[in-house]
């Protein structure tokens, strides 16, 4: 997904927030301000990861969400489905039980999301040579993250094919003597993936006819199994599937895929510190990284409805009776369909998105630096937030860009009106454009 202007699944809803400040502390590429008493979501760091909308206590951040008549455009609607989804249910529901739920709502065929990754090992599919360690691809947030803030890695990122884009390609040339155009359908259970999805020119948007929340689609289900005792369980459309496979989304899951030394990390604030360490240090003696947005990976997505720990459990349990590999007949059934991923396993090359600076100008740019540092030596560096800002240097990047005021830094005022005094001497009470054209111009 190169050049691509990217979607944005994450709205704030001016009406009920309240500016508490939550969300903007929380988020880890500090894209969200204050303004006006609302937040503000800047487009240019956001990687659509969800933690602001699970900290808002005022329901005050939604996500995009389709709505879920869409299958009706379509005669074959085919359901991709992450095992993360079938996790969400109690014990007491069984995974034919949804299965025949989701037939009955609609669906006509249903593939597991994961069956990607059986069919990328039948199929023998290798990565091109790239810098180590590689990066897993595989969390949306995380690719984002990376081509954002850590372009010197964007190399480092894997160009397998993610195993739902791999499905829905063997879905699609599995299915197409039914149909030439079947209604794929991916449920999702983050904002990152509707964000990735929805940008237009995006692999997944090329493969996918629509995304449905894993959260809309748990409800639905759920309703359903409620009013309907005694029903028809069913099965999925490709019914084998290994324990690999299944547990894939959880965390260490890719990692058994790898070979040599390996290393999964979760919770983006965590991925982002490890990450600015592997920038640092050219020598880790790492192989493979996994590395999830969410904490216990696509379990703790904030479109689930489960507890994550309760969710992660069910999988483990539930994949102590699957194979390690296939039957003949299944990868037989896969080998049949290896047209369909001739030259077309790899993703093309990522590239690096990076947010725009200080300035486009390179010379201002290098200007307004200078000014940030100066502006930081008199702030008083608690990051308090009561200026709108995540932290003392945000603001003073934000007077930079002329996008905020000295006026905004309440403990600065309070503590030494002389101080700030002198700042509105080099800023000007409201940081207007005009005196910062002037003054970049001297």
């Amino acid at each position: 997904m190169n050049n691509q202007i990217f979607h944005h699944a994450i709205r704030v809803i001016p009406s009920s927030c309240k500016g508490c400040t939550h969300c903007m502390k929380q988020c880890p590429t500090q894209a969200i301000r204050i303004r006006h008493g609302k937040a503000e979501i800047n487009g240019e760091l956001c990687i659509d990861c969800g933690q602001c909308m699970a900290v808002c206590p005022n329901d005050a951040i939604k996500v995009e969400q389709d709505p879920f008549n869409q299958l009706e455009n379509y005669e074959v609607r085919v359901a991709i489905v992450p095992a993360v989804f079938f996790a969400q249910f109690p014990d007491t529901v069984t995974f034919g039980e949804i299965l025949g739920a989701l037939y009955a709502i609609g669906f006509t065929h249903i593939y597991l999301a994961e069956t990607g990754v059986d069919i990328l090992n039948v199929l023998g599919a290798e990565e091109e040579e790239v810098e180590l360690p590689l990066i897993s691809n595989f969390c949306p947030a995380v690719q984002r993250l990376i081509q954002i803030r850590f372009p010197l890695l964007v190399g480092n990122l894997s160009r397998l094919r993610p195993p739902a884009q791999v499905t829905a390609i063997f879905a699609r040339s599995e299915l197409a003597q039914l149909t030439i155009h079947p209604g794929i359908f991916y449920f999702t259970p983050c904002a990152a993936k509707i964000a990735q999805f929805k940008t237009e020119g995006s692999e997944e948007n090329k493969l996918f006819d629509g995304i449905i929340n894993i959260d809309t689609a748990y409800n639905i289900v759920s309703t359903y199994l409620a009013k309907h005792d005694q029903m028809r369980k069913g099965s999925l459309t490709f019914s084998m599937y290994t324990k690999q496979a299944l547990l894939w989304s959880l965390v260490k899951g890719q990692i058994p895929s790898h070979h040599g030394r390996t290393l999964a990390v979760d919770e983006m604030h965590n991925v982002i510190e490890f990450l600015e360490i592997l920038e640092e240090e050219e020598q880790t003696n790492l192989q493979f990284l996994e590395l999830e947005a969410c904490a216990e990976g696509c379990m703790g997505g904030i479109l689930t409805v489960r507890n994550r720990f309760l969710a992660s459990e069910r999988l483990k349990h539930y994949s102590q009776q699957l194979p390690e590999t296939l039957d003949e007949a299944f990868k037989d059934r896969i080998r049949s369909q290896s047209k369909a991923f001739h030259d077309n396993i790899l993703l093309p090359p990522f590239e690096a998105t990076m947010a725009i600076g200080l300035d486009t100008d390179r010379s201002r740019a290098l200007y307004k630096l200078q000014k940030v540092t100066d502006i930081l030596k008199v702030l008083p560096g608690i990051d308090c937030g009561l200026c709108g800002s995540p932290t003392c240097k945000s603001l003073a990047e934000d007077i930079a860009r002329n996008k905020a005021s000295l006026k905004q830094c309440v403990v600065l005022k309070l503590r030494n009106a002389q101080t700030s005094s002198s700042l509105s001497r080099i800023w000007g009470d409201q940081a207007k454009a005009e005196d910062v054209q002037k003054d970049d111009r001297e």
